[in-house]
């Protein structure tokens, strides 16, 4: 494989996972019945806030990353690998609570919006924080990030009731999974271009 590559497939293992976290709490916000008049608003809630998080994260891991040079690159595949798992881990990624966060979200005004929805993107800060360690293109990203987020609230809230429960926890396994690959494929990368 290519350094060029396998730059391009860690982009995909780092904005798949975001993507398939907002179709796992859209299918849940539709599973719970979210009146179709509150959906675009859901959605663009969402969309600002993880298109948002990525920019504050990547603005710290540039900084982290300046200062350690030449190791920023395992720095943020440890990030990354450590997210994944932290999702990975029995319990992890706390549907529960998250669900409960983002039903708040879609029926909240004012500064309570702001903290929910910042509870609820702590993901896209760690996939920032290790985009800017890696050095990659903040604008594209976050566009990505925002286009990704936008469609899969949409989607997810408008088939969440033929989703079942056990399809929305595999899903949000898959994200961590794909974290963890999005880590090895730095490390790869860091290797071959060695």
């Amino acid at each position: 494989m290519t350094p060029t590559l396998l730059r391009v497939l860690t982009v995909i293992a780092l904005i798949l996972p975001l993507a398939i976290d907002t179709l796992v709490l859209g299918t849940a916000l539709g599973v719970a019945g979210i009146a179709k008049r509150e959906r675009l608003r859901t959605s663009l809630t969402l969309t600002a806030f993880e298109a948002g998080m990525p920019i504050v994260g990547f603005l710290i891991g540039a900084g982290i990353g300046g200062v350690i040079g030449q190791w920023a690159d395992y720095f943020a595949a440890i990030v990354l690998a450590s997210t994944g798992a932290w999702i990975l881990r029995p319990g992890g990624d706390e549907e529960g609570e998250a669900l409960h966060d983002v039903r708040l979200l879609a029926s909240t005004h004012g500064w309570a919006i702001v903290v929910l929805g910042l509870s609820i993107s702590v993901d896209e800060l760690a996939v920032g924080f290790g985009v800017g360690l890696l050095g990659l293109p903040l604008l594209l990203l976050v566009s990505l990030i925002a286009v990704q987020a936008f469609l899969a609230a949409q989607v997810g809230m408008r088939f969440g009731s033929h989703l079942a429960e056990r399809g929305r926890r595999a899903a949000g396994k898959l994200a961590g999974a794909l974290l963890v690959l999005a880590a090895a494929l730095v490390v790869a990368e860091k290797l071959l271009s060695s």
